[in-house]
């Protein structure tokens, strides 16, 4: 499956937002956006006016990165939240938080997203008693997720869940850190989603 391999810092440059992509290091010094808060390239620092176009594919890039998903993914997940009843925008970003790999990082079990995908297909999760490896996995209401026994020693999770306080955890999930479950309490709502989104925008790229 296609994955961007490149540096992950110099997407948040590129979308002009710390989009916390690399965990620890995005809440120390060492940070890129931090450290060179511009666009990357030779033009990065000059003055960058964007068309209606442009905003609104800057803000679907965004959204992409952020939930590490490639195009052909993220037009899937578009298309079926569209053909789903309700607001088209809400439902994209619902479906997207449902996604296993989102709910390993949200209840604390990974430090990133990207950490969570690979913890998710090597296989150190199961879902109401049955492995499951596929990060697009979409739980729903009910749903417990929790690290299957023989992985709960594992360093990058127990440092993880210490680590966990940096971050809220957000109301739709219920966390049991002892018994490294997570319950899934209700489907998450816009409001759910805390970070800057304005997924108007993306349906109306996708709508032209």
């Amino acid at each position: 499956m296609a994955r961007y391999s490149g540096s992950v810092c110099r997407l948040c440059r590129r979308e002009n937002q710390k989009l916390f992509l690399k965990g620890d290091r995005c809440y120390s010094e060492k940070c890129g956006f931090e450290r060179r808060g511009y666009p990357p390239g030779q033009h990065g620092q000059g003055r960058i006016k964007f068309s209606e176009y442009g905003l609104q594919l800057r803000e679907k890039q965004k959204i992409k990165r952020i939930y590490g998903l490639m195009e052909k993914q993220f037009r899937s997940v578009f298309e079926r939240a569209d053909n789903t009843k309700g607001i088209t925008g809400s439902n994209l970003l619902s479906m997207l938080e449902r996604r296993l790999d989102n709910v390993a990082y949200r209840s604390g079990f990974a430090n990133s997203r990207a950490e969570a995908r690979q913890l998710v297909r090597h296989g150190h999760f199961f879902v109401n008693g049955k492995a499951v490896d596929i990060p697009s996995f979409m739980v729903g209401k009910g749903d417990l997720v929790e690290i299957r026994e023989k992985s709960r020693g594992v360093a990058r999770i127990a440092g993880a869940l210490e680590a966990v306080k940096r971050r809220e955890i957000p109301q739709w999930l219920e966390l049991d850190a002892t018994s490294m479950k997570a319950r899934i309490r209700d489907l998450p709502a816009r409001d759910d989603v805390t970070a800057p989104m304005q997924e108007r925008l993306v349906v109306e790229l996708y709508s032209k």
